[in-house]
C-alpha cells in the first residue's frame, strides 16, 4: 500500500504547488523544537538528567530552588517591573491612539513607530541608563539647578523593585503596542464609526473608548500576552537596568545555567519551569483583570456620556508622545556621545574632549562580532521573510483563513519564556552535534524573528486588493 500512496500524495502536492509544504514547515522550524526544549527543561527540573548521573525523578532540583535566599527578592523584581511595564505601555499605547485620534501627530508617531522598533534592546538600555542615572545626561543638564552639589545618591538604574527597568520596557514596547493598534485600526471601518459616535455628539477620545476599543481590543490580546511574557523574562534589559541583589529571575536563572561547577544546573532548569509557570499566571492575573474591567464599565459604556471636546486630553496626548520620542532618541544620542567621549566631567553637559579609542579599541574583535551580526539578522530575516511571503500566498492561493488557534501557535514562541526552553533546547542541540555552530545560532534567532515578520506582513499582505493582482 505504501507505494501506491506515494504518487498520489506528490500527484496532491503538485496539484496544490509546493508552496502548500510551507505551512507545515514554517510551524515545524519554530513549534516542534520550542516543545522539545520545555521537555527537556521539565526532565531536569523533575531530577532527570542522564547525563549528570540523574536517572531517577525528584524534587530535589525544586527544594533547591525554593531555598534559595535569592529566590523572594527576585520575584518581586520581576513581577513589579513586568506587570508595570505591560500596563504603562498598553495605557499609553491606548491613551494616544484615542486623544490624538485623526491628528497629524499621530500619522506621525505612526511613521517613528518603526525605528523605535528597530532599536535593539540592549542599546536602548545602555542609552536610558546614560540618560537617568545619577551623574546621567539629564542630571548634567539640570546642574545649575543643583546649586554646585555633587550627583545625588539614588539607586537608579538597579533598584531593588525593576522600576528602572519597568520604565525601560515601557521606553521599548509602547512602540510595539501602537504598532498592533494601527494595524488593527485598519481592519475596522475607524473613520466611519468616529463619524457616526461624534454626529451623536461623542467627544473624540469618548468616542474612540467607547466605539473603537471594545472592538480592536480582540486583536490586541495577543500583543498584550507577548509583552506581558516578554517584560516577565527579558534578560538583556534587565542586565544593565534591572536589580542585582537580588536580580530579577530570569538573569538569576541565567547566573544558575552558567555555572561552571554544575551544582546549579538542576535547579535552574527548576526555576525555568517556575519562569513559566510566573508567565502564565500573569496571563491569567491580566485575562482576570478583562473581564472585572468589561463587567465594571457596562454602564459607562451605555451610560450615554459624551465626555467633552477633547482639547485638553489631545494636548495630554501631545505631550505623551513628545516625551516617549524625547526619551528614546536621546536615550540614544546619550549612547553616540558616550562611545565618542574621552574625558566628561561631572556637571558638564557635554564631553571636554572625544576620541574615537572606544570604536577602534575593539579591533578584530569588533569587525568579527560586526560581521557575524549582520550574517545572522540577514539571514534570519530573509529566512523568515520567504516562509512568511510564502505561506500568506498559500493563503491567498487556496482561499484558506486562518482561525483564532492558529494565531495562537505563531505567537506561542512569544508567549513562553525564553529561559524556560533554553536548556532543553541547548540540550537538543548538543545531542544533534549543533551546539555553537553557524546553523544553530540563525536558527535560535529565526524563533523569534519569524513569527514578528508573519505579523506584520499578515494583515497587510490579506488586505491587497485582488484587482491590483489582476
Amino acid at each position: 500500500m505504501a507505494p501506491a500512496l506515494r504518487p498520489i500524495g506528490l500527484l496532491s502536492i503538485r496539484r496544490r504547488g509546493w508552496l502548500s509544504l510551507l505551512p507545515a514547515l514554517t510551524l515545524a522550524l519554530f513549534l516542534l523544537p520550542v516543545l522539545a526544549g520545555v521537555i527537556g527543561t521539565l526532565l531536569p527540573a523533575l531530577g532527570f538528567l542522564p547525563g549528570l548521573g540523574e536517572r531517577e525523578f525528584s524534587l530535589r532540583p525544586l527544594r533547591a530552588l525554593l531555598g534559595a535566599p535569592e529566590l523572594p527578592g527576585a520575584l518581586i523584581a520581576t513581577l513589579v517591573s513586568g506587570l508595570l511595564a505591560t500596563l504603562l505601555a498598553f495605557l499609553s499605547a491606548i491613551g494616544l491612539a484615542a486623544s490624538l485620534q485623526g491628528t497629524r501627530l499621530l500619522a506621525w508617531l505612526g511613521r517613528l513607530t518603526v525605528p523605535l522598533l528597530a532599536m535593539p534592546h540592549a542599546a536602548l538600555a545602555i542609552g536610558f541608563a546614560f540618560l537617568i542615572a545619577p551623574s546621567g545626561w539629564l542630571v548634567r543638564l539640570a546642574a545649575p539647578l543643583l546649586l554646585g552639589a555633587g550627583p545625588p545618591d539614588f539607586p537608579i538604574p538597579g533598584d531593588r523593585l525593576g522600576l528602572t527597568l519597568a520604565a525601560g520596557l515601557w521606553l521599548k514596547e509602547t512602540p510595539f503596542l501602537l504598532l498592533a493598534v494601527f494595524a488593527g485600526m485598519n481592519q475596522l471601518p475607524v473613520a466611519r464609526s468616529l463619524d457616526i459616535a461624534r454626529s451623536l455628539g461623542y467627544g473624540p477620545a469618548t468616542a474612540w473608548l467607547k466605539v473603537i476599543l471594545p472592538i480592536l481590543y480582540g486583536q490586541l490580546r495577543l500583543p498584550i500576552y507577548a509583552v506581558l511574557a516578554f517584560s516577565l523574562s527579558v534578560v538583556d534589559m534587565a542586565l544593565i537596568l534591572g536589580p542585582t541583589t537580588p536580580p530579577t529571575l530570569a538573569t538569576l536563572l541565567l547566573g544558575w545555567f552558567d555555572d561552571p561547577s554544575l551544582e546549579k544546573l538542576l535547579p535552574a532548569a527548576a526555576g525555568g519551569m517556575l519562569q513559566l509557570l510566573v508567565a502564565a499566571a500573569a496571563i491569567l492575573l491580566w485575562r482576570l483583570g478583562e473581564l472585572v474591567l468589561a463587567h465594571t464599565t457596562r454602564g459607562w459604556l451605555a451610560g450615554g456620556g459624551r465626555g467633552h471636546r477633547g482639547g485638553s486630553g489631545r494636548r495630554l496626548g501631545a505631550a505623551a508622545a513628545l516625551l516617549l520620542l524625547l526619551l528614546a532618541f536621546a536615550s540614544m544620542l546619550a549612547l553616540g556621545l558616550w562611545s565618542l567621549a574621552r574625558r566628561w566631567p561631572f556637571p558638564a553637559p557635554l564631553p571636554i574632549s572625544w576620541s574615537l579609542g572606544n570604536w577602534l579599541g575593539g579591533g578584530p574583535d569588533l569587525g568579527r562580532a560586526l560581521t557575524t551580526s549582520l550574517l545572522l539578522a540577514s539571514a534570519a530575516t530573509a529566512i523568515a521573510l520567504v516562509l512568511s511571503l510564502g505561506c500568506l500566498e498559500n493563503e491567498r492561493r487556496h482561499g484558506l483563513h486562518p482561525s483564532a488557534r492558529a494565531l495562537w501557535l505563531i505567537y506561542l514562541p512569544l508567549l513562553i519564556p525564553q529561559i524556560s526552553f533554553m536548556f532543553g533546547t541547548t540540550a537538543l542541540l548538543a545531542w544533534l552535534g549543533l551546539e555553537a555552530s553557524l546553523p544553530a545560532l540563525i536558527w535560535s534567532h529565526l524563533l523569534f524573528v519569524l513569527p514578528y515578520v508573519f505579523l506584520m506582513l499578515a494583515d497587510p499582505y490579506r488586505a491587497l486588493d485582488e484587482r491590483y493582482r489582476r
